[in-house]
């Protein structure tokens, strides 16, 4: 009886703390259902009245295309460079290691503000100017630590086992990290690449900086908003917290099997 007084404040806290982390999210998924013209109570629904008025606006649709371009295509370079510097990092091991690795870490530290304004600077000393393509670079730039964290914290000894014994039998580096260390690490890859797509696909800030009349989702859903909060800027506020769920869903799956498979 007194173990069970003593955790009540415990699951009390737990539920407040789930109830204010979720709460915003369930209300903005119900009142895209909503009939009416105001997402405001009382519920009036349901209703698919706003996603059918979201799937038949254009430049929502193409926003949510740019944004799944951007997303795939900056997740995979960011994925990809994360690999490299993981498996040079652990194959090469270099006497600054330590200092190597929080550079690499660091602009995980650096606010998406700062990164977003000293690229635009950049580009347009470049003479680039804004795009799609400035905003895929700025997230390449913000994954990437993230990216290369995930990875290289799976390489370890078995790794390097399999890493050596490829080159004791004439495979050189390339051979090695493509057919040996890539296949065996596949599931923190694609943890990597979910996580890195998931913070892609609803970033806003780079993407309002960078982009000028391409833009992402995240982008025109703010631009929506300036007219006002309605069911139709929930209806697509859901479908970008939905993709973001599913993706993250995938990475948590992936990594989880991994565990499984090798224990």
């Amino acid at each position: 009886m007194r173990r069970l007084l003593l955790e009540v404040p415990a699951w009390v806290l737990l539920f407040a703390m789930l109830s204010f982390i979720y709460l915003p999210v369930v209300v903005l998924v119900l009142f895209s259902f909503q009939g009416s013209d105001l997402p405001v109570p009382p519920f009036d629904g349901p209703s698919l009245e706003w996603y059918r008025r979201v799937l038949a606006n254009d430049r929502l649709i193409s926003s949510l295309g740019n944004s799944l371009i951007v997303g795939v295509a900056s997740s995979a370079v960011a994925t990809l460079l994360g690999f490299l510097a993981a498996y040079s990092m652990f194959r090469m091991a270099p006497k600054a290691a330590g200092l190597v690795r929080v550079l690499l870490i660091a602009p995980v530290t650096v606010a998406n503000l700062i990164v977003g304004l000293g690229l635009l600077i950049v580009f347009n000393l470049a003479g680039l100017g804004r795009s799609l393509v400035a905003v895929g670079i700025g997230h390449v730039v913000i994954n990437l630590p993230l990216c290369y964290a995930i990875i290289y914290s799976q390489f370890g000894d078995q790794l390097r086992n399999l890493d050596n014994a490829a080159h004791d039998l004439g495979a050189g580096d390339l051979a090695t990290m493509s057919r040996v260390i890539a296949p065996v690490l596949i599931a923190p890859i694609v943890a990597a690449f979910c996580v890195s797509f998931t913070l892609s696909w609803d970033e806003f800030i780079i993407a309002m900086l960078l982009s000028r009349f391409d833009v992402t989702l995240p982008v025109m859903i703010f631009e929506l908003m300036r007219a006002g909060l309605t069911p139709e800027v929930n209806a697509a506020g859901t479908i970008v917290f939905a993709i973001s769920i599913f993706t993250a869903v995938i990475a948590a799956l992936t990594m989880l099997l991994k565990q499984r498979r090798d224990s």
